[in-house]
């Protein structure tokens, strides 16, 4: 049975929908749940929840990293032995094998460092890279790096590329993944001098390489990984979410200040607006895997409610389930071996 670890004090309006979530996910999955943050917080809302028969205990972690948590400092409190922020905390009860994976809604920029100092890397990896799911027109797309590494090297590219890969296969059931460098035109040639620099490695590589894409071609479903520096990706995802939101917003908007005729069209198209809320509400994937890590990290938003975290749970313990952390190891070791 899969033991998932919860920072309890991780969303903006924690802990009541971190708790609530991983209560739901233990009813739902079956997975051992241990809530990591301030216990006197966290004991009122779990007694207020059903949990007979659910194996959920509560670890005491006094302090919380916030947004205020930035360079020395947050390095500080991420690094020092004798932490007790609940990020801290939770990620030590991985490495010691107390859990199998760690999961979040905090402030994702600390939520790196700390499983940088607490997991470290997988051996061969330079850096990790944050990998959210894209919906597309045929499925979904796995894209990294949406914004650990702003800057990166082509090498960084390539490791990103074998992570995501491995993390299409195990977890989202996609047999030989192909494989895209986003870039701003198609044809190989194009593209700023990292993805240059980066294209004869992948095509050197034993990934299905696709070749270069635009974002249109992401979206399209052309490839089912999508590879990037952190800035890039960055800037991509938030677009997305921002165009996601003001289309869905407008139709809302033009259905509700509509005639009779539109209300009533928009009662007729309400269960197909539905699915595509669905569609683009990341809080169906809960959380973001943070690859490359020794260990199981998964990243929610913020605003993450009860849903959203359930859903991180449950990503995590499919994760856990497929031994994906096993397979990265391995993939990246036989890069190593085709290098030296």
């Amino acid at each position: 049975m899969a033991r998932i670890v919860v920072d309890a004090m991780g969303s903006d309006d924690h802990p009541t929908p971190d708790v609530v979530g991983a209560v739901q996910a233990a009813r739902e999955y079956g997975v051992d749940i241990i809530l990591v943050g301030d216990e006197a917080r966290i004991k009122p809302v779990l007694e207020a929840q059903n949990t007979q028969g659910l194996n959920i205990r509560v670890v005491h972690a006094p302090e919380v990293l916030s947004m205020e948590d930035k360079g020395e400092k947050l390095v500080l409190k991420a690094r020092a032995k004798d932490s007790k922020n609940s990020m801290a905390v939770g990620m030590d009860l991985v490495k010691s094998g107390e859990a199998d994976a760690f999961v979040t809604a905090g402030n994702t920029g600390a939520g790196m460092v700390s499983a940088l100092f607490r997991l470290g890397r997988i051996r061969g990896v330079d850096r990790p890279a944050l990998a959210p799911i894209f919906p597309t027109a045929t499925g979904t797309c796995v894209v990294l790096d949406i914004g650990a590494n702003p800057d990166c090297k082509p090498e960084n590219l390539l490791q990103f590329g074998i992570l995501g890969s491995i993390y299409a296969e195990k977890v989202r059931g996609v047999k030989n993944p192909k494989i895209g460098l986003i870039s701003n035109g198609e044809e190989e040639g194009k593209g700023n001098e990292l993805v240059k620099a980066a294209t004869p490695l992948f095509k050197d590589s034993n990934l299905n390489y696709f070749g270069n894409v635009e974002g249109k071609e992401v979206i399209g479903g052309k490839v089912d990984v999508a590879v990037t520096d952190g800035f890039t990706g960055n800037v991509m995802l938030k677009s997305s979410e921002a165009v996601a939101k003001l289309i869905t917003d407008r139709i809302r908007e033009i259905i509700k200040n509509g005639s009779i005729l539109t209300k009533i069209g928009g009662l007729l198209v309400k269960p197909a607006l539905g699915a595509i809320k669905r569609l683009l509400d990341p809080s169906e994937q809960g959380a973001a895997p943070m690859l490359g890590i020794n260990g199981l990290v998964f990243i929610g938003h913020g605003r993450s409610d009860d849903f959203a975290i359930k859903n991180a749970v449950r990503v995590a313990k499919h994760a856990v389930d497929v031994k994906v952390l096993d397979a990265m190891k391995s993939a990246i070791e036989e890069s190593l071996k085709k290098i030296t």
